[in-house]
């Protein structure tokens, strides 16, 4: 797998997170982890498919997603986990995910289709992403961390 194909990732993070609220992200380092994530609380799947098939993974704390749903929702307190909390999101991870798709054609002639996104609330699962080894770029936002993971299927 190409390290290049992380960029269409940081690039939709760092351009859609400060157009939802957010402070300007920061990306923190990138790394290479083998087939699984592992929970750190709560995680979100999107799915790629047409001519790159694989997932992206946005794995973070609870407090973190916490965070990230509450500025969704203009700054509404988010205490658990609820209908409107998880909608928030899963369009946050829609949002980035599209954006990233839209910048695998722009920037790669990679034209991609996404999924519903999956949210899992779960600290300590363990989701299988690849057979093989995947890159995961560590991002910083608003004092917060998110571990994105690309998991790619063959040589795209």
């Amino acid at each position: 797998m190409d390290v290049t194909l992380v960029n269409p990732i940081i690039e939709a993070f760092k351009d859609v997170m400060p157009q939802m609220g957010f402070p300007m992200p920061k990306r923190l380092r990138i790394y290479l982890q083998d087939r699984n994530v592992i929970s750190d609380g709560v995680t979100l799947t999107v799915g790629f498919a047409k001519q790159m098939r694989g997932k992206v993974v946005y794995n973070m704390t609870a407090d973190t997603a916490r965070y990230i749903a509450s500025t969704m929702m203009l700054g509404v307190p988010v205490n658990k986990f609820n209908d409107m909390a998880q909608s928030a999101l899963r369009e946050t991870s829609n949002v980035l995910t599209a954006r990233a798709a839209t910048n695998f054609s722009a920037k790669l002639g990679v034209e991609v289709d996404i999924t519903t996104p999956e949210l899992v609330i779960d600290e300590e699962r363990t989701i299988k992403i690849s057979d093989g080894r995947y890159f995961v770029v560590e991002m910083e936002i608003g004092g917060h961390k998110m571990d994105i993971a690309l998991a790619v299927d063959g040589d795209a």
